[in-house]
Order: C-alpha cells, then structure tokens, then sequence
C-alpha cells in the first residue's frame, strides 16, 4: 500500500506508516491485527470512539433506506438535526455542508452579504481552511504563499492583544472570525477580556462576529461548545468534524437577525445536510447525550492534563483538547508509533491531544505511562 500510495496518489500528505484496517472505542488495529491507543481521533473527529455499536447501526439503517436526493427536496433527517442543533448550540437557523472549510466560506460570504462591507479581521496563528476563502484568513504563510493572490483585504490581529484589535478593525469590516481555542496552533485558548472587546467593537463598528468551533466544538472542550466557556454568543458558527464522528458533515449557525438578510439562492451545496450525514450526526449527539460525554471530557480531560503536568510544565486546553510542550515532538510521535500510540505534534516542540470523548483514566494512565518512556528513551540516545 505504501509504493501504491507514491504511484496512485498526489502527494500532499506524508504520513505515518501504519495501514489501519479497524477501530474500536479509543483503539486503531492495522493490518497484522495490532493495536493502537488512539490520542489524535482523527483529529478530533472520531467524538465516541470508533465504530460505536449505535452510531453503526443508525447509519446502517439510513444507509438501507435513503442516502442523498439533493436539497431541491425535503428530508426528515436534515430538519431534525437543524432542530437539535438550535437546542444544544443557542444559534437560531442552520445550514449544512459537508466539511469545516466549507462551513467557513460560507460564513465569510454571509458576513459580505449581512454588512455590505468587505475586510475580513482573522488572528495570528489562525488556522480556517484551505480553500480559497478559509485559506485568506488563515494566517500561517506556508499555506498561503504558494497561492496568492488571495481574497483581500485581510488583517491578522495579535492573539489576546486588545490594542492590536483596535488598531486593525474600523467601518469597513465584515467580520472577525476567531478559534476560542486555536487548534492548529498548539491549542493555544483565548483570553476572556480579549473575547469581550471584540464584542465591544462589533457595537462599534457594526460587523459580525465569527466562532469558528470546527475543532471545539461538540464535548470535545468539556461543554458542547467552546463559546459555553466564554458567556458569549456570536452572530455565526461554524462546525464539523465531532460533528458527525467522522462521517463528513459541516455546519452554518446564525441569529435569526442575521438569517433575516439571507436570501433564496445565495448559497448552497449538492451534498449538504444529506440524509446520511444528518443521522450520522444525529447519532452522535445522542450518543453524547446518552453516554454523558461531557462530563467524561470534563473530568477525564482534566485528570489528563494533570498527568501531562508531570511531563511538561506548560499544559494548556479544556476538556479533551489539550496542548503541551515538548521537545522534539516530532521524534515522540514516531516512536509512539513503535510503542502503540497515535499523537500528534502541531511543530516541533508541541504535542496536541485529541482522543476520542470515551477515553477514561486507565487509558490516559497508559499513555503518559508510554510518552514517558520515550522521553526517557530519548535523553538516553541524548546522553550517549
């Protein structure tokens, strides 16, 4: 598979070589039957856990019935999910895609449309996407360059830097689109005051407020939404991933206001809020519901980060999302690869943990049991 991959595939990705055949709860198996502690979830998409006998069968029984029709028709499930989704985000009117760049265009284009104006406010070390819009107001330069000119104009403001907001948002801004928690970056949170002084300045100067919550969204941060922790309520949210535990779904919440400026054929999607993807997601909720995931990513996150502490001395996050220092982070998650263990490092000195909402204490003891180890590992082949 791995001389397939260079000969068949376009290679954007470098990947770690492990061929995964199957999953269950928060462990991967490969192709000779051995297991993995899973701590990345697909980068925090797999919400509860692999092949949930529930989540399986629900999607199964859909699969059975109806897959897609398009949204030139109703269907059942995209109205329930639309109805759920108000009950556990606060947001009033939906719409669906199928991935957290596309929820992101669609926000930046609801932001021109709701203000008639056209400068985008991101901030540094913002990470939205890759296509063209999400990719404008994502800040790091190695994913931009190579593709500019991009839409403009766009101005980046120091994270938690309130005069630096003030200097670059003015009358002619549309949005400011933020991660509570910036994921990408290292999971590096934003800081209450900061939160409220855009707000502040959205009064001010009459532009809308984006979260992007496609990372934070759904327990993932030990509420159902990052947003929870803040007490603030945008005028648009983006989701995805968690959203549908791995099955490709995103998503578009609004404020009735600005739901009200939204008018017939200004967006849409072949594949959005298809049957499939709706109960996919559906399921996942329920399951979170069900299964009381976040409290567990409340609780369990905490005694995570607790143990990371004893490892590294700077730990950041909420929940399950979790940030530390590391050096040679890069060199951790290879050899937690030889000692059954997913991670992920966001650079070299960064390790970002992620796993699925069901993970519990005898797991997270396993794995700083296992990245200890390795660390010790490397001072040794140091030392030498």
């Amino acid at each position: 598979m791995f001389d397939l991959e260079r000969e068949y595939l376009i290679p954007f990705y470098r990947r770690q070589r492990v061929l995964f055949v199957r999953g269950e709860g928060c462990w991967l198996f490969d192709e000779k039957g051995r297991r993995y502690l899973d701590l990345v979830s697909g980068i925090a998409c797999v919400s509860i856990g692999h092949s949930h006998p529930y989540f399986v069968e629900r999607v199964f029984e859909q699969l059975k019935r109806l897959v897609h029709v398009s949204n030139l028709f109703y269907t059942k499930p995209q109205i329930e999910l639309a109805m759920k989704l108000r009950g556990i985000s606060g947001m009033e009117k939906f719409f669906f895609c199928n991935s957290g760049t596309e929820a992101v265009e669609c926000a930046l284009k609801i932001s021109r449309k709701f203000t008639g104006k056209k400068k985008f406010v991101a901030l540094v070390n913002s990470f939205h996407g890759r296509t063209m819009g999400s990719l404008s107001v994502t800040w790091k330069e190695k994913f931009r360059k190579p593709f500019e000119p991009l839409i403009q104009p766009v101005e980046f403001v120091k994270p938690n830097d309130v005069y630096d907001l003030e200097r670059k948002v003015d009358d002619q801004t549309a949005c400011v689109i933020i991660e509570l928690i910036q994921g990408e970056a290292g999971v590096f949170p934003m800081d209450v005051d900061f939160v409220k002084a855009i707000f502040d300045e959205r009064d001010e100067h009459n532009f809308l407020v984006i979260f992007d919550e496609v990372q934070t969204g759904f327990g993932r941060t030990g509420r159902w939404f990052a947003k929870d922790h803040y007490g603030f309520k945008p005028d648009v949210i983006t989701m995805a991933k968690a959203m549908g535990s791995g099955f490709p779904i995103g998503c578009v919440g609004v404020t009735s206001e600005v739901a009200e400026r939204l008018e017939f054929t200004e967006h849409a999607s072949t594949f959005g809020g298809n049957p499939l993807a709706c109960v996919a997601s559906l399921a996942t909720i329920e399951v979170i519901e069900r299964e009381n995931l976040i409290k567990n990513a409340e609780k369990v996150g905490g005694y995570f980060k607790e143990r990371i502490s004893e490892l590294s001395e700077d730990v950041r996050g909420f929940g399950l999302m979790i940030g530390a220092k590391f050096e040679n982070a890069f060199e951790i998650v290879e050899m937690g690869l030889k000692e059954g263990l997913i991670l992920n490092a966001t650079s070299e000195d960064n390790l970002r943990f992620v796993p699925p909402l069901t993970i519990g204490r005898r797991e997270v003891n396993l794995a700083v049991e296992k990245i200890s180890h390795i660390i010790d590992k490397l001072k040794y082949k140091t030392d030498r």
